[in-house]
């Protein structure tokens, strides 16, 4: 029974760790500096969450900013990407003068988030 107890408790000790790394692979923190538009929705300078839930490369992300979503965007989500060296945001200025957010790389991790335009 002791062997049970103790076998269990260290199953829990190992997969808590484990939980808290895959939770960890679906959200990164990005600084936006300056305005930008994603999939039609404005988002301000400032310090944002990205969550998603899927493994990829097909996400749906959430841009989190004080706790709340703000926007949400379909992308690509690219890992073990030998490009990505350094944290970066990728714009393309729009017919209509807006910045669109085209890109999000994230260096630390070598992935990259790639938001496709839309009409």
């Amino acid at each position: 029974m002791k062997f049970q107890i103790g076998s269990a408790l260290l199953a829990m000790a190992l997969l808590l760790p484990a939980a808290a790394l895959a939770r960890d692979n679906t959200s990164r923190s990005v600084d936006i500096p300056s305005r930008v538009v994603v999939n039609h929705q404005p988002l301000k300078a400032g310090h944002y969450k990205l969550e998603w839930q899927e493994p990829g490369p097909q996400v749906k992300v959430n841009f989190v900013r004080n706790g709340k979503t703000v926007a949400t965007a379909r992308g690509t989500l690219k890992t073990n990407d030998a490009q990505v060296t350094q944290d970066d945001i990728v714009t393309r200025k729009t017919a209509s003068n807006h910045n669109r957010l085209t890109e999000i790389d994230f260096g630390h991790q070598k992935e990259a988030i790639l938001f496709p335009s839309r009409s």
